[in-house]
């Protein structure tokens, strides 16, 4: 076009010079309009042209981006444009890199959005992203070459074609300077560590290096050590030397410790006293005397300003401040505390609930329109949603309205509460077993649950429905009917059960609730044909019936139903029978969770938890087979057959028959680590250990470990658990795979 824009205008000059033009037209012009283009001219119809406004014209044509090429013909007064447009990117592809990742995410890698028009310029930029994003993840030497395919509507697909480079493995870090700490413990804090000997072994540091985490290791290793009150600690950026030859590097940090800071005093100054100052220390942890913490610094501020905020005052800054005696070696601590002004809250705005009603969510918020706001409040507000199982995804933002106000804006994202529920296993006495239930925790969005099951193996049918509503009319009111049908087949006989409970309950606080009902069941038991019952005693299979009132006390501030982060749970229950049925007893149930996220401390989504069950039954005349405690299996201590754990006895024929614990005790430490966050697919690893008895709750004790898969699938939770058992004996039956569905985590 530059070659010969010149000749061009000579000759379009010797065609157009002081010529009229009677009309102006444009032909394949698409991006811009008629009218916009006729108005970006210096010129109209009517008018004498020259060949510098042509020029200008196109010149302003070509500003726009949209063309590749722009022309003009002037015959008999008619001047016409004729627009080449750029081509429209329909589709932009990685290969051999992040394919994983859907279409639109992998447009927002390359930041190139299907539509936008195809720009070479825009292309290399998006290439040396992709190099780049590569690089911080301590990958050198990566190639993208880009392809372009035109399509058969005239658009182009995109694709960029990646071959990762090696990736930088740290074969030495060393650090010198450190006297007061161990470097051992740097290893805590840091992304970037020396590989171990087997590296690449689960546990050992494989030591791969993270760009995008070097700039603030060094940092890391500072913080540590202000949370040993080395307050002048200095730690440089690390120098890195690598060897592209084996692509490894080896690092090193230059190290300035000084010393460690004694706390001489804590002041707390308020610009405006809102709380008494015997009050606000309370919440401080420091102490004069001890050596500084940079971690308990933190903490004691935030609790400040949660306290100050929970009094209304939304606002408030808790500026922390130290004053540092570099001759002694001591630090004053002081927070600066700025409450601003109490805020009431002016209303309550809620998205995202395309199923769920309002008034759901809204019975669950603790902070409403004209209340004065606290940030507990807030906190428990988003816990409790959460507890719901109703949505993916919760967060509550505060839209500052002015220095008195704010609204609350609650973001929802919905889950599917409604799914087809599976389980199942595979014993060496049960055989296979498979559950199927279709449930729905939120039905039509209205907060009650429904759910309808059946369960079937070789030994076990059970059929149930039920129905609950945790708030009746939205008050703090719950109730629940079901009804059931269950069999238990055994060596030779059987245990048929069916039943029907309705019950009430009451939540007296945000994280107490109690549960108050009412069940009756008719058990009977079929032995057999050919099986003498003389080898049996009658004691224990005798027909019953069981009408039973249960008592049930439950604390809960979890952050979440299904997956939960942070808090635990409590409960303990009670049912006694014996009133108007055969069965005379009083079992007691208590069962506790502790949820611990580690991100804070690891930098990814790691979770802990404890799990621990004590069940406990006494006597008062009659216990029946079928009330006793078994262990086994998901929920006690998987590795063995679901119920198989339980003290035996021996009866006639010599056929060694399980009759049950009156007591059991069973614990679980899990660890569940994420493996694929975009699927919401994570790995567990665990152990279990518990025991089961009569007269003492050891008289059996097994244990198991493993690992397994939990899954947010499209219908519903999945658990995938393999196991290994422990401490196995003669007779033991033993499971080495398990899955449950639609169960808490």
């Amino acid at each position: 076009m530059k070659l010969f824009l010149p000749l061009f205008l000579f000759i379009f000059a010797t065609n157009i010079y002081g010529q009229l033009i009677k009309t102006i037209k444009y032909d394949g012009l698409v991006h811009l309009s008629e009218n916009v283009a006729l108005r970006m001219l210096t010129f109209e119809t009517g008018d004498d042209i020259e060949v510098e406004d042509v020029d200008t014209a196109i010149k302003k044509y070509f500003e726009q981006g949209y063309f590749n090429d722009i022309w003009t013909e002037l015959e008999d007064g008619e001047l016409t444009f004729y627009f080449k447009e750029k081509a429209i990117i329909s589709k932009v592809v990685l290969s051999g890199w992040k394919e994983d990742e859907d279409e639109d995410e992998q447009s927002a890698i390359v930041q190139i959005k299907k539509g936008s028009l195809y720009d070479e310029t825009k292309l290399e930029a998006a290439k040396k992203r992709i190099i780049e994003a590569i690089s911080q993840e301590g990958k050198i030497d990566s190639v993208v070459e880009i392809q372009k395919e035109y399509l058969e509507n005239g658009s182009i697909k995109v694709t960029f074609v990646v071959s990762e480079g090696e990736e930088i493995v740290i074969s030495k870090l060393t650090y010198n300077g450190v006297k007061g700490l161990d470097s051992d413990d740097f290893d805590s804090v840091i992304a970037n560590k020396e590989e171990d000997y087997v590296g690449w072994f689960w546990g050992q540091n494989d030591g791969k290096m993270s760009l995008r985490d070097l700039p603030y290791d060094n940092l890391r290793i500072k913080d540590l050590y202000m949370q040993y009150g080395y307050l002048d600690a200095v730690v440089n950026e690390p120098f890195v030397r690598v060897n592209f030859n084996h692509y490894t590097a080896d690092m090193s940090y230059q190290v300035s410790e000084g010393q460690p800071y004694t706390i001489s005093k804590v002041s707390l100054f308020q610009s405006k006293e809102v709380m008494e100052e015997s009050e606000l220390k309370e919440f401080v942890t420091l102490e004069k005397g001890e050596v500084f913490d940079i971690k308990k610094f933190r903490g004691d501020a935030e609790n400040i300003k949660t306290a100050i905020a929970d009094l209304s005052y939304a606002f408030a800054q808790v500026v922390p401040d130290l004053k540092k005696n570099k001759e002694d070696h001591t630090v004053e601590v002081v927070f600066k505390i700025n409450p601003g002004d109490k805020v009431k809250i002016r209303n309550v705005v809620i998205s995202g609930n395309t199923r769920t009603l309002d008034r759901i969510i809204r019975r669950e918020l603790y902070l409403g329109p004209g209340d004065m706001y606290s940030l507990t409040d807030l906190k428990d507000s988003r816990a409790a949603l959460g507890r719901l199982g109703f949505f993916d995804g919760t967060t509550i933002e505060e839209k500052r309205i002015d220095n008195e106000s704010m609204d609350l804006v609650v973001k929802l994202k919905e889950a599917s509460t409604g799914n087809i529920q599976l389980g199942g296993g595979y014993g060496s006495y049960g055989g296979l077993l498979l559950s199927i239930g279709v449930n729905d925790r939120n039905i039509w969005g209205s907060g009650i649950n429904v759910g309808l099951k059946a369960e079937k193996s070789e030994t076990t049918q059970n059929y149930s429905f039920n129905i609950s509503n945790n708030r009746l009319n939205d008050s703090d009111f719950s109730g629940n009917f079901s009804i059931f049908h269950s069999a238990y087949d055994y060596n030779d006989y059987s245990v048929f059960s069916d039943g029907v409970s309705v019950g009430t309950g009451h939540r007296f606080s945000r994280y107490v609730s109690g549960y108050v009902g009412y069940g009756f069941s008719s058990n009977s038991y079929e032995f057999e044909s050919g099986v003498d019952l003389a080898n049996f005693d009658a004691f224990y299979f005798e027909d019953y019936s069981k009408s039973t009132v249960s008592l049930n006390v439950k604390w809960d501030n979890t952050d979440d139903f299904y997956l939960a982060r942070e808090g635990f749970d409590l409960s303990q229950s009670f049912e006694k029978s014996g009133l108007g049925g055969n069965g005379n007893f009083l079992k007691s149930r208590t069962n506790y969770g502790k949820y611990t996220g580690l991100e804070e401390w690891i930098g990814f989504d790691a979770i802990f938890r404890y799990k621990a069950r004590l069940n406990v039954v006494i006597d008062n005349g009659f216990i029946p087979l079928a009330e006793k405690f078994y262990m086994g299996g998901i929920g006690s201590v998987r590795g063995y057959e679901s119920y198989s754990l339980a003290p035996t006895s021996i009866d006639g024929a010599g056929v060694v028959r399980r009759l049950g614990g009156e007591k059991t005790f069973s614990n679980s430490l899990e660890l569940s680590l994420p493996l694929i966050p975009k699927a919401k697919m994570r790995i567990v690893t665990y152990i279990d250990w518990g025991m089961i008895g009569d007269e003492s709750i050891s008289e059996i004790s097994r244990g198991g470990y493993g690992a397994g898969l939990e899954w947010f699938s499209p219908v519903g939770p999945i658990q995938l658990m393999f196991a290994n058992p422990l401490f196995t004996e003669e007779g033991d039956r033993v499971s080495s795979f398990e899955f449950t569905m639609g169960q808490r985590f």
